[in-house]
C-alpha cells in the first residue's frame, strides 16, 4: 500500500495597498474565481478566505482590502481587518508592483512584518507590463533593503507568468496539522456572499467613480426550483442617494439589466446552474457611517 500523505496546512495573508492585484493572485491560486477582481481601488471590502489544498498540504488564504486612510466606518472596518489578518498567520505575502517604490502603506506592512517577527514573501505582480525583466532589479534591491524577505517573486496574475513558482513556494510553508476546510474546497465564504460581491463586481465595472464604492448587495432569496432546473435568486442594491439610485437603474432599466446580466453570466458559471436574477434598488443614507447598517451588510 502506498504510504499515507502526512497533513499539513498554513495560513497565508496577502496584504498590500489597493489595486495592486491581491484578489487576482487569489484567483489564479485556487484556480476559481473567489474574489472580485476591478481596476477601481478598494474593491476587496473583508477578509476573503480561499482554499487550496495539493496533495497532504492545504494553504488558506486571505485576501485583505487594500491598505488606505480611513474616512468612513466601513473604510475603519477594513482597516482593522488588515491588522488582524496578519496576527497568527503562517506566512504573509507582500503584492506590489514593478515601479520603483515603496508606499507608504507598504512600508507600515513592513513594520508590522518586524513587530510579529513573522516570516514574509514579497510578490512583485503585472510584470507583463514591464518590456525588460532587468527593469525589476531595482524593486527587487528595494524590497531586499526594507526588510528580509524570505523570496522575492514577479509574477503575472493575469498571464500566469511566475505563478507556479510562487505556488511551489507557499507550499512549503505548509506544517504538520490537520486540514481546516475539505480537501475540495475554494473558499468558506457562503454562496449567498458569493452572488452578491458578482453583483458589486458588475457596479464597480459600470458605473462611475463615485457610485460604486457608496453601495452594497444584499441576496434576499436564494432557492432552488423542484424540478433542479433553475435557481432563483433576489437581490437588493442598496445605494446612498436618490440620484444614484436612478443612475443605477439607469434609463429605462437599461443599467440595471446591463448589471444583472453580467452578474447572471458569473453565477451560472460558478454555481453551474440556470440563474433567474432579480434584482432591485433601495436607497440608505449615509449606510457607510451607520454601525446597524454594517452589521446588516455584513461587516462586522
Amino acid at each position: 500500500m502506498p504510504e499515507e500523505l502526512s497533513s499539513k496546512s498554513a495560513f497565508v495573508a496577502l496584504v498590500g495597498r489597493p489595486n495592486v492585484g491581491k484578489s487576482s493572485i487569489l484567483n489564479a491560486l485556487i484556480g476559481e474565481k473567489v474574489a472580485i477582481v476591478t481596476a477601481k481601488p478598494q474593491t476587496t471590502r473583508t477578509r476573503i478566505t480561499g482554499v487550496l489544498t495539493r496533495g497532504g498540504t492545504q494553504l488558506v488564504f486571505i485576501d485583505t482590502p487594500g491598505l488606505h486612510k480611513p474616512r468612513t466606518a466601513l473604510s475603519r472596518y477594513m482597516v482593522r481587518q488588515i491588522s488582524e489578518s496578519v496576527v497568527d498567520v503562517d506566512l504573509a505575502v507582500l503584492v506590489t508592483e514593478p515601479d520603483n517604490r515603496l508606499s507608504k502603506a507598504d512600508e507600515e506592512l513592513i513594520e508590522n512584518f518586524r513587530r510579529l517577527s513573522l516570516p514574509a514573501v514579497a510578490v512583485i505582480n503585472k510584470v507583463d507590463t514591464v518590456r525588460d525583466k532587468a527593469e525589476l532589479m531595482p524593486k527587487m534591491a528595494l524590497l531586499s533593503e526594507r526588510f528580509a524577505f524570505e523570496h522575492i517573486i514577479p509574477v503575472s496574475a493575469l498571464t500566469g507568468d511566475g505563478m507556479e513558482l510562487l505556488c511551489d513556494v507557499l507550499m512549503t510553508y505548509g506544517h504538520e496539522s490537520p486540514h481546516f476546510f475539505p480537501d475540495d474546497a475554494l473558499t468558506d465564504q457562503p454562496e449567498r456572499v458569493l452572488c452578491a460581491e458578482m453583483i458589486r463586481e458588475k457596479l464597480l465595472m459600470f458605473m462611475s467613480e463615485e457610485i460604486p464604492h457608496g453601495v452594497a448587495v444584499t441576496i434576499e432569496q436564494m432557492k432552488e426550483r423542484p424540478d433542479g432546473s433553475m435557481l432563483d435568486i433576489q437581490a437588493l442594491i442598496y445605494c446612498e442617494r436618490e440620484n444614484h439610485k436612478g443612475m443605477i437603474i439607469g434609463k429605462g432599466g437599461k443599467m440595471l439589466k446591463k448589471i444583472a446580466a453580467a452578474a447572471r453570466a458569473d453565477m451560472e458559471d460558478f454555481l453551474g446552474v440556470h440563474v433567474n436574477l432579480q434584482c432591485w434598488v433601495k436607497v440608505r443614507d449615509d449606510w457607510r457611517n451607520e454601525e446597524r447598517s454594517l452589521r446588516n451588510f455584513g461587516f462586522q
